[in-house]
């Protein structure tokens, strides 16, 4: 008040919450996304049926596949949920255990705001807390791993995959992941890379058994020659790309040609004609047996290329274009002027194409050192094929993140069990306030073994004051849960692993995001007019303050 009378700062509308309730509020949030995934977590996982406004669902307990298709009000429930993405763009797997754990760490720190303990004291012993698990991870609970052993890899691959819909085909799946992530591994200057998004295509088509899924080494793709008269099938094709027309150019700008006498127009239309002569000339000069291009091919030139038995697939999508380039060795060539002998691909040991139900699809096939491929996956129906693509694409990332960086840590909650006994040893040498947010979190780690026995339906209070009691005794490191029956094995003897790269990146993640929302203290969401109508009809835009220094 100023000399008695108010300072309006915010906009009338502005809603405005601050302090203590908005961190409570920010939790709940969290809780909340947490507990609707908590029952997709291990093989005896439930399934979530999403119906998108326009009608379709989506069936799956692919923890990124449900949070995408959520619609959420509340600030801090999207920034969880854009946590699921990271995790997914990043490792492609933990998607669930990332958003349950990143709910639990978040529950432990409602005690903490409720005795009035300052948010920035919880922070800091989180981060120092998080930099332990990471240590502690890397140098006592992972096992380096050879990649090069096929059985051990596939152990691994089975472990991600053993909470899946695809489990029953385990063994097929597992052999197409690792078939598929290896044949695209290219080493440049020592270092790997395995681009699985751009050259691993993944090729649905309903009908026929899930067993006749298969790895293709080369490229296949739905369509068809441009001229029944040309070749189907072809061995070692000499394959040239193109990313140009095979059509006569129109003008960049409009046109206009004035025609006097009935000749010239004849002249204009051979002119076109000589265009595209020019053209299939600079082609069949290289001797192809298969032209692919991304853009039209016109039927005058269909004609020439016939005449020379030369096969023509047009409008290929660029990705597969990219994809074939790989796969047989060749150059995409943007001008037909410019073609030389060693843009022509000579990688591919078969041209051929095949009809699959009511449609055609080509099959670039028996490449000599494809560094891409197609995974073909039949299934009964659109769903299941989508379900099982999901999986795939879990299963793949495994073997991609293994490897990378070939370390494993033990499944099934081991690892997190062993962490949290490592953080309680700690947390005994911490003096002052901070030690009990540290302990806190050493209790949160144990949700991830919490839930597994939860949702097989065991007694979690008894199983894990028996696993803790094991993981107290030394060397024990790798004692887990078996999510089937909620028993306590040890995964050395159980066989379930996982990457490094996937705990650690969940590790990371869920701390940092609880830490983000925790240092929350504003929530101002503003109310924006809409055409001069009511104000206060219109939705509310959130926004959030953020405030404390960076510990």
């Amino acid at each position: 008040m100023a000399g008695g009378v108010p300072i309006i700062v915010l906009n009338q509308n502005t809603k405005r919450e601050s302090g203590r309730k908005v961190q409570i509020g920010n939790i709940e949030a969290g809780k909340t996304v947490a507990d609707i995934i908590r029952t997709c977590l291990g093989p005896r996982s439930m399934l979530k049926m999403l119906m998108d406004p326009m009608g379709g669902i989506v069936m799956t307990n692919d923890g990124n596949a449900i949070l995408r298709e959520l619609n959420v009000q509340h600030p801090a429930a999207k920034s969880m949920i854009e946590v699921a993405r990271t995790q997914d763009e990043e490792t492609g797997d933990g998607t669930k255990s990332v958003i349950i754990l990143a709910g639990e760490v978040l529950a432990a720190a409602e005690q903490f705001i409720h005795q009035q303990m300052h948010p920035t004291i919880v922070i800091a012993a989180y981060r120092q807390a998080l930099e332990d698990i990471l240590d502690d991870l890397k140098n006592k609970v992972a096992v380096p791993v050879d990649i090069n052993n096929k059985e051990e890899m596939m152990k691994i691959v089975k472990s991600c995959l053993g909470t899946k819909f695809i489990s029953k085909w385990m063994d097929l799946a597992c052999n197409i992941a690792l078939e598929a992530t290896s044949t695209v591994q290219v080493l440049d200057n020592d270092k790997k890379e395995i681009d699985i998004k751009r050259y691993a295509k993944v090729e649905k088509i309903p009908g026929g058994l899930l067993e006749d899924s298969k790895v293709l080494k080369g490229v296949m793709f739905n369509k068809d020659i441009t001229h029944p008269k040309m070749r189907r099938r072809i061995e070692n094709p000499r394959i040239l790309l193109l990313d140009c027309n095979l059509e006569y150019k129109k003008g960049e700008s409009v046109t206009n040609i004035e025609i006097s006498k009935e000749e010239d127009f004849s002249k204009i239309l051979k002119l076109e004609e000589e265009f595209i002569e020019k053209v299939c000339k600079e082609i069949t000069a290289l001797k192809p047996d298969l032209v692919i291009t991304e853009k039209g091919v016109s039927d005058l030139a269909q004609h020439y290329l016939v005449k020379e038995n030369i096969s023509v697939i047009r409008r290929v999508r660029k990705s597969d274009n990219n994809r074939i380039a790989r796969a047989c060795g060749a150059t995409i060539a943007n001008r037909t002027d410019e073609l030389k002998e060693e843009d022509i691909g000579t990688g591919c040991g078969l041209f051929e194409i095949q009809k699959i139900g009511d449609e055609y699809y080509t099959f670039l096939t028996e490449c000599k050192n494809p560094k891409a491929c197609t995974i073909l996956l039949r299934g009964a129906s659109k769903d299941i094929l989508n379900e099982v693509e999901r999986n795939l694409q879990d299963a793949m990332n495994v073997a991609r993140n293994v490897m990378i960086d070939p370390f494993l840590v033990p499944g099934g909650g081991a690892s997190e069990m062993a962490i949290a006994q490592a953080l309680n040893e700690r947390a005994k040498s911490i003096t002052g306030v901070h030690q009990w947010p540290y302990r806190a979190i050493s209790r949160a780690l144990e949700v991830i073994p919490r839930t597994l026995i939860q949702n097989c339906g065991a007694n979690p209070i008894r199983t894990l004051t028996a696993i803790r009691a094991k993981h107290a005794q030394a060397n024990s490191s790798t004692w887990g849960i078996d999510g089937n029956t909620g028993n306590i094995v040890d995964m050395k003897v159980f066989g379930v692993w996982e990457p490094i790269a996937v705990k650690q990146q969940v590790f990371k993640t869920a701390i940092e995001t609880a830490i983000l929302l925790l240092r929350i203290d504003d929530i101002v969401s503003g109310v924006k007019k809409q055409g001069g109508g009511d104000a206060a009809s219109a939705p509310p835009q959130g926004a959030q303050a953020s405030e404390g220094p960076e510990q």
